[in-house]
């Protein structure tokens, strides 16, 4: 019996796009050919095109954040797996701006090297290109692991702010400048109970005892070093909550943007009342929460876990976040 409602495996991902632009078609446009979707509306200040991707299986991330106000356009990959050179160029070269384009990209080695490579052949074409690399995730936060910490959640607040700040009409290196500020600024950290479904053979991607939860999961179903016994999710969130804050330490009076972010399992009514532990605690430390998300944003196909973000915020960065978007996944 299939896990997933689908034809086959190889027809997930391209059967999903043409549906996801065939239900936003008044927001994205889908390059078939060269296999990305694109902005069907963005802002004429725009100075620089901003564009992400990555493998597929995140959903909304990244197709879900093309339109007004954040990505002008996305490139997903098969699920799990980067996106090809070509699909970044072609998309790069359909969005750059007159000042270029710049590459919102987790920290992955396949998605580094692919970006990186599409970099290299804008260079060629006199197209300016920069970087921003994501790499929140506190779990992977070791001297250990020569990769560095992984591209997670943060990933959605930084597009959404970026977006705002290009709207602006901030330049290449001002937006790239501001995009490693920002991430800086930012930690994520994910747990499990149940990993997620593997397409290609219908079966959980790893298994736990029950009553344990991986503590520190990758969006990929990446194990952690740690595995911890289930309880309360009040004791869980605040031991989350206060490595987080161990890592961005705010001050005093600064403000928090807050993500809550569900992996493909757990319900909105899960969700809510992790969000409620979470401003209870922050509220206890003195931390100012001034913009939150809750919801499923940054998936892992059916994991059943959550992530919480962190992000460390000033008053330009709220007045960027602040700023309309119009998006199949955020709109306000």
């Amino acid at each position: 019996m299939a896990a997933y409602f689908e034809n086959s495996t190889d027809d997930l991902v391209p059967n999903a796009l043409a549906g996801f632009a065939r239900a936003h078609a008044d927001l994205v446009v889908h390059d078939v050919e060269n296999g990305f979707l694109a902005a069907r509306h963005t802002s004429p200040s725009r100075r620089v095109g901003l564009l992400s991707g990555g493998g597929s299986g995140h959903e909304p991330m990244h197709a879900g954040f093309v339109g007004a106000g954040m990505l002008d356009a996305a490139c997903p990959g098969r699920v799990f797996a980067s996106p090809h050179n070509r699909q970044v160029y072609k998309a790069s070269l359909a969005v750059a701006r007159d000042e270029g384009v710049l590459h919102i990209v987790k920290n992955y080695t396949g998605d580094r090297i692919n970006f990186g490579i599409a970099a290299e052949r804008l260079a060629h074409q006199d197209i300016p290109c920069a970087r921003v690399l994501v790499d929140d995730d506190l779990a992977s936060d070791s001297e250990d692991i020569a990769a560095g910490r992984r591209g997670t959640g943060g990933t959605v607040l930084l597009e959404k702010i970026l977006g705002g700040a290009a709207d602006t009409g901030l330049g290449l290196e001002e937006l790239a400048g501001l995009g490693a500020a920002l991430a800086g600024r930012c930690r994520t950290l994910s747990v499990a109970s149940t990993a997620h479904t593997a397409p290609t053979t219908g079966r959980p991607a790893f298994e736990l005892a029950a009553g344990e939860l991986e503590y520190g999961v990758g969006i990929h179903g990446e194990r952690a070093d740690r595995t911890r016994k289930e309880g309360p999710v009040s004791a869980l969130v605040r031991e989350m909550t206060d490595a987080l804050l161990a890592a961005v330490r705010p001050a005093p009076e600064e403000p928090v943007l807050a993500l809550v972010n569900g992996l493909g399992a757990v319900t909105p009514l899960e969700l809510y009342g992790i969000f409620g532990e979470l401003g209870q605690v922050l509220d206890e430390r003195g931390v100012h929460l001034a913009r939150h998300l809750v919801g499923d944003y940054v998936t892992a196909l059916d994991m059943r876990g959550f992530s919480l973000t962190l992000l460390v915020a000033d008053s330009r960065t709220l007045g960027y976040y602040d700023a309309p978007v119009r998006t199949a996944a955020l709109s306000w």
